[in-house]
């Protein structure tokens, strides 16, 4: 059994790109956790999506053997936290499983907003922060300006600041250190009920859903039923290990120690993120405090380009919710796609990485519509719904009112660009709530904006604009009422409900004046006339038309009388309106992307 004196739980908390994953390889390599033939770049991040775009997706962890300058042996466990604002459930669950964190900070770009955001909820889970300077040995690196910046936009005192390249292998012995003299160890329950806490769970083909536990009181041993607290469910441990961060089994899992845990269980549903094991023959009195269900934020529609991959699609997306409990999937029929689903994200960083999968692992072609949040509407009998896809939004006469997401983000931006990034949140809708100046020139703006706003291409046109420099960050916070109208797209008279978008009255004919214009660019000619409009209920806000192809009839009339040529084009004119009535349009695969790109002109 493990003396939980000799433990220290941590994660490492970082905005992207500041050397998170660089740090924990650098520490696995020093402690001789895997040998140099097992190590690669980024050992933590499994997948291939994960190692090209520099972010951590699931959560993973390291244990880790060092012998400290006091001549002990200690077990480190590292817990590698996701760090993007769509998984801070997951994030702040992982934080419970630790007492201290390492506060990551590029020594070149300073404190930007995901650490802010990350560094809250380290505080509100009362632990330990070491800051961590790193890339000290980069030309641009300001240490003196990024110490006063941790210390006055986070106020965490630098007196235990370590100073550290992982890039270089600077500094890693000073930062095991820290953690063995900084972090306190965890408390000892070993003699109390068992209370594991769940904080990631994913499925193994040969395992079943398996849970990545803190063990908060008690011990898990191999052979005995577990009971998962929320859901009742309980299941023999078949398999009881740790990560180095290969997989190693032991027989027990004792208080303070953090592992895997299987028991032949058929579906992550089972194992929701942030729940409760414990033992079913002596159970505890009450689970830990904090377990939510996943809450989707963003949802989108996704169609097979071809009908005959549905039945791929389907197989594809129930194998992804294998892996991932937060998605949640309905099937949907739309008139312009045909059939396909409704899927519901955490936010869009999640919608982003689900397409690449879906189109990457499962070799699948696919039409993703717009993405849309999830609106509040009271009717006037009094019935409250809730709106994900716009075409199923009620008729304009039975909507009492329509509630909307709000966030309130912050903004951290070089003072050079804040005219610009200001005139885009007043564009968007925001209600301004704080700027603050401080003496590193950068400034932090927060600001409250409807979601809705933000979905389509904000954080683009924020990069663009800052040329890259200025970082983002949100928290969903309440919902509040609107003028929202629901903008109808018809091609030749008929309802494309693909297109179909709920927006602010204000901007509706704005929006719809630019899905007409580029629906007119993309659609192909036809031989009649197409009719491209915008409408709110009966009422069209805008149109386009995309002209006939014209074959010239008139062509075989060497001279002769006027009238013969008239009588060719009034036949032709006959045939392009019975053409009209029945002629329908393909829409391309572009026009349902091109919602998503709108350009202010």
């Amino acid at each position: 059994m493990q003396d939980p004196n000799m433990i220290r739980n941590f994660c490492i908390i970082a905005h992207i790109d500041h050397g998170k994953s660089t740090i924990a390889d650098r520490l696995i390599e020093f402690t001789g956790s895997l040998s140099l033939r097992e190590m690669s770049a980024q050992v933590l991040d499994n997948m291939d999506i994960e190692k090209e775009r520099g972010i951590t997706i699931k959560a993973q962890t390291a244990a880790m053997t060092y012998k400290a300058k006091d001549g002990k042996t200690y077990l480190l466990n590292l817990i590698d936290t996701p760090g993007h604002v769509d998984f801070s459930y997951e994030v702040a669950r992982s934080l419970q499983a630790c007492e201290g964190a390492l506060l990551v900070v590029d020594a070149a770009q300073g404190v930007e907003a995901q650490t802010v955001a990350n560094v809250y909820l380290a505080i509100e889970a009362n632990l330990e922060i070491i800051p961590v300077l790193n890339k000290i040995d980069l030309p641009s690196a300001d240490i003196d300006g990024v110490m006063l910046q941790i210390e006055e936009e986070l106020g965490i005192d630098t007196t235990n600041v370590v100073k550290a390249s992982a890039k270089a292998g600077i500094g890693i012995e000073e930062i095991l250190e820290s953690i063995v003299r900084l972090i306190p160890p965890p408390k000892s329950k070993q003699e109390e009920p068992l209370q594991a806490l769940i904080f990631d769970s994913w499925f193994d083909a040969y395992l079943g859903a398996v849970s990545l536990v803190r063990v908060m009181a008690g011990e898990i041993k191999k052979g005995m039923r577990m009971q998962m607290m929320a859901t009742g469910n309980d299941f023999e441990v078949l398999k009881v290990a740790v990560l180095t961060p290969k997989l190693v089994e032991v027989k027990t899992l004792s208080c303070g120690m953090v592992g895997v845990v299987s028991g032949s269980i058929k579906t992550v549903r089972d194992t929701k993120v942030g729940d409760t094991i414990t033992n079913a023959a002596r159970p505890a009195s009450e689970p830990l405090v904090g377990f939510q269900d996943a809450k989707q934020m963003v949802f989108g529609g996704i169609f097979p380009v071809e009908s005959s991959e549905y039945t791929n699609l389907k197989d594809s997306l129930e194998k992804l919710i294998m892996n991932d409990a937060s998605l949640t999937l309905e099937p949907e029929t739309s008139q312009a796609l045909g059939f396909g689903f409704r899927v519901g994200f955490l936010g869009l960083l999640h919608m982003d990485i689900i397409q690449e999968r879906l189109e990457r692992e499962y070799n699948l072609d696919l039409i993703f519509t717009a993405p849309t949040v999830v609106y509040n509407v009271r009717t006037h009998n009094g019935e409250d719904l809730r709106i994900e896809n716009p075409s199923k939004l009620p008729d304009t006469t039975q909507i009492a009112y329509i509630e909307e997401p709000y966030v309130v983000m912050t903004i951290h931006t070089p003072e050079e660009y804040i005219g610009a990034v200001l005139k885009i949140l007043q564009e968007k809708r925001g209600i301004q709530r704080d700027i603050e100046y401080n003496n590193t020139k950068k400034i932090k703006i927060i600001y409250e904006l409807p979601m809705n706003e933000m979905i389509f291409d904000f954080h683009d046109k924020l990069k663009s604009l800052s040329r890259g420099y200025a970082s983002m960050d949100y928290e969903v916070m309440d919902y509040r009422q609107g003028d929202l109208v629901k903008v109808d797209i018809l091609v030749n008279n008929e309802k494309v409900d693909a297109l179909s978008m709920i927006t602010h009255r204000v901007q509706s004919e704005h929006r719809g004046r630019q899905i007409c214009k580029k629906l007119k660019d993309i659609l192909p000619r036809q031989m009649f006339l197409i009719a491209i409009q915008a409408a709110i209920g009966g009422k069209i806000i805008a149109r386009e038309s995309v002209a006939a192809l014209r074959k010239d009839v008139t062509a075989k009339c060497y001279g002769g009388d006027i009238s013969r040529k008239r009588k060719l084009l009034e036949k032709q004119k006959e045939g392009k309106k019975r053409m009209k009535s029945i002629g329908s349009v393909d829409i391309p695969q572009d026009a349902f992307l091109s919602i998503l790109s709108l350009d202010d002109d």
